[in-house]
């Protein structure tokens, strides 16, 4: 069996619904024979890892532990879904505090255990801000830390799909860039439906511009859609984008939806958001963003709100002031 990378590769969170499908779709990749699966919740974990054996992965060696030191040692890839989930009701943004917490334990942990890490991926929410976070207190550099920002994307490319009643192949360049999270920047001038450009369309008899209205509030609302239709939060493709974001990392095709990425440009700084990105090898990079006048007032507003939530950690104590944060990690400087 032919591996992506022998090197290891840990799930933080395993037990959870999120987690337990990354350990499966990193296993039907053939991402990596090394998977050790990381969670506090002892039974669950040891029932995901028995669940991995029964569906006989040919050459891959689960391993499973509640022990930090344990699983982060040697480590060289991370994927993280190990804060509180989203509940009915509930805001990406109302899990501030705790799971901020949860990330500044992380990014200590690998700073302490694993500082040679290669990449981390982040997809607890609100993902912008523990991304920051498990970043800052890691000492790894920018490119090595990346967050869950294309289900956004990948939602506004199925409404407009259903929309048209089109393969959802067919459309293309679907962007949300800024936070995931309900302040979100839903870009229609990067898209196209079977190559038109999305601009042509909207307004016509074809897409009224109430319709793409309603569009892009579904795209907003697309997780607490799932929650409502499914009584929890998403989990599937969740887990299914983030193992792809990592597979990328090991060296596999490169993903070129947005990500979440630290940021410093055109007045957008010390801040972590959905950019347009490519994940290798090498890391993660990002190109500015260009949009349309209105849609770069809506990248400044969602800019606005991640600072605002920035600072409100930082008044939580989770992280200094800004200013200080070069003494952390002297790769944010």
């Amino acid at each position: 069996m032919n591996f992506l990378t022998n090197e290891k590769l840990t799930i933080v969170g395993a037990a959870g619904m999120i987690g337990s499908n990354m350990a499966q779709t990193a296993a039907m990749l053939h991402l990596t024979p090394n998977i050790c699966l990381y969670d506090v919740y002892e039974p669950g974990l040891e029932g995901v890892t028995e669940e991995m054996r029964h569906c006989g992965f040919e050459g891959v060696n689960f391993t499973f532990t509640t022990d930090a030191k344990e699983a982060l040692t040697d480590a060289k890839y991370i994927i993280s879904s190990g804060g509180a989930p989203r509940k009915q009701g509930m805001t990406r943004e109302d899990l501030l505090k705790g799971n901020s917490e949860v990330a500044e334990q992380l990014g200590k942990d690998i700073k302490t255990y694993c500082p040679d890490v290669k990449h981390v991926t982040i997809i607890f929410n609100p993902a912008d801000i523990t991304g920051l976070v498990t970043l800052l207190w890691s000492g790894l550099k920018p490119s090595q830390v990346s967050t869950l920002a294309a289900l956004d994307s990948i939602r506004l490319q199925s409404e407009l799909a259903k929309h048209f009643n089109v393969p959802q192949s067919d459309v293309t360049g679907c962007r949300t860039y800024g936070g995931h999270g309900e302040q979100m920047a839903v870009f229609a001038s990067t898209a196209k439906v079977q190559g038109t450009p999305l601009l042509d369309l909207i307004g016509t008899d074809r897409l009224p511009a109430d319709k793409w209205a309603e569009i892009k509030q579904r795209t907003i609302k697309g997780g607490a859609n799932i929650i409502n239709l499914r009584g929890r939060s998403s989990f599937q493709s969740p887990a299914y984008v983030s193992v792809r974001m990592i597979e990328a990392a090991m060296g596999g095709a490169p993903f070129n939806w947005p990500a979440g990425r630290y940021v410093s440009f055109a007045g957008y700084d010390h801040i972590m958001m959905a950019m347009e990105a490519t994940i290798t090898k090498n890391g993660s990079a990002y190109e500015e963003i260009h949009g349309t006048p209105e849609e770069m007032a809506e990248l400044r507003k969602s800019y606005e709100h991640l600072c605002n939530m920035r600072d409100e950690v930082i008044g939580l104590g989770v992280m200094p002031p800004v200013e200080k944060w070069g003494e952390i990690n002297p790769n944010l400087k």
